[in-house]
Parts: structure tokens; sequence; C-alpha cells
């Protein structure tokens, strides 16, 4: 895991819920929440865990005022590209439109092999169903953001109804695009109320989901 890890996908695809989740887990110093398009499931919501693990937050709500959304990302958000010694985690918005907010932290960049751009999928969400749309999704990111995707996640799932067939058969599509496109699979997402035996590939996550439980 690179200095700076931005983590994108698309609506429902888990990327907040990832990102939480490596944060804690990474022990990194900042979780930057660049998700202003959708205003509900967002790692903002959960200021106490981050509090409780020593995370510091920057997010574009005002403070005390949770649901204050802003179209804006706060100045603090570019601290992790100025400064070395800071490891960050940057939800980013779903969508290409998500993407634009990286512009502004281009010419911030000191050392592109300290970032890590990493793409998350749901094979289940229609905007990433198979590898052409996967692989239209990445092209569209890359092109708003103007920053190159180094890796892919796994996280295909239908909630408690998934099945080990399910996560192969996403992780199976996922190879398709890894050898397209030459990015590995660094992640493979397993919700912590599954227990599958089969080797897949990349790190695995165990998840425990912490921010959809604040809305569902």
């Amino acid at each position: 895991m690179r200095r700076i890890t931005i983590i994108a996908g698309h609506y429902g695809s888990g990327k907040s819920e990832i990102s939480v989740h490596l944060a804690i887990h990474k022990k990194i110093d900042y979780i930057v929440d660049l998700d202003i398009i959708n205003p509900y499931f967002r790692s903002r919501a959960l200021q106490s865990v981050f509090d409780e693990y020593g995370i510091h937050l920057v997010e574009s709500t005002i403070k005390g005022m949770l649901n204050s959304d802003m179209p804006y990302v706060s100045g603090e958000a570019a601290v992790p590209f100025v400064n070395e010694k800071i490891t960050a985690i940057y939800d980013l918005g779903g969508t290409a439109n998500g993407g634009r907010v990286l512009i502004q932290f281009v010419d911030r960049i000191k050392k592109i092999e300290d970032i890590d751009l990493l793409y998350v999928v749901n094979l289940y969400r229609p905007e990433t169903a198979d590898t052409p749309r996967i692989i239209n999704a990445i092209s569209d990111l890359e092109g708003e953001s103007q920053i190159k995707v180094t890796g892919l996640i796994n996280n295909t799932n239908l909630m408690h109804y998934t099945t080990v067939e399910d996560v192969i058969e996403g992780e199976r599509v996922l190879t398709e695009v890894s050898e397209q496109l030459g990015l590995p699979i660094v992640y493979t997402v397993i919700e912590e109320s599954h227990q599958f035996e089969y080797p897949f590939k990349g790190e695995m996550i165990i998840l425990k989901r912490l921010v959809a439980n604040t809305w569902l």
C-alpha cells in the first residue's frame, strides 16, 4: 500500500466502506472524503470512529453539521500531497465527474510512485457489470482525474446473499480487465459474515460494514 491511496468506484461499489477499513487497519494518518457527488453512504459519517483510531478526517461539511454538504473540498485535502510524512486515503466520488476533483492536486504530486489509484468493482452494479463497461469506466476516470489507475479491487457482492460463486465470477471478469489493462487485482473483499474457502487474488479484506450501518 502506497503512502497516498485513492479509492474510486461507481455508486454502491463499496469504496467508502473499503476506504474506512483500510484507514483503520493500515493505521493511516488522514482520511479525505472527496465524495461531493453522493451525499449518502460516505466515510465522513464516522467522525467518532476516526477519533477513536487517531485518524484525521478532512471533508466538505461545516464542522458539527453532518448534512451541511458543500460543493467544495477543504484546502486541508492537499496536505498529504505536500507533507511526505503523512499517509492518507482519499475516498473519491463515484463516476468520472467525481474524479474531476483530483485535478486540483495533480500539480502538487512530487512522486507519482507514492500514489495508488485503486478502482473498486461490484459486478452487480449496472455501470460495471462486465469487462467492456469496467474498462470504459476506468478510462473515463483517468481522463477526468489526469491520474492513472494502478490497481483493482474485487468487491462483488449481494450483501448477505453473497455466495462464493459471486465473488469468483467477479474475479473472473476482473482478471480479464487485469490482462487487458495490465493492472493487478490488489484486494478481494469478503464481508465478515461469510466464510469462503477459496484462494482469491490479492490481499483479503474481511469487511465489517460501518458506513452502511449509519444509514440502513
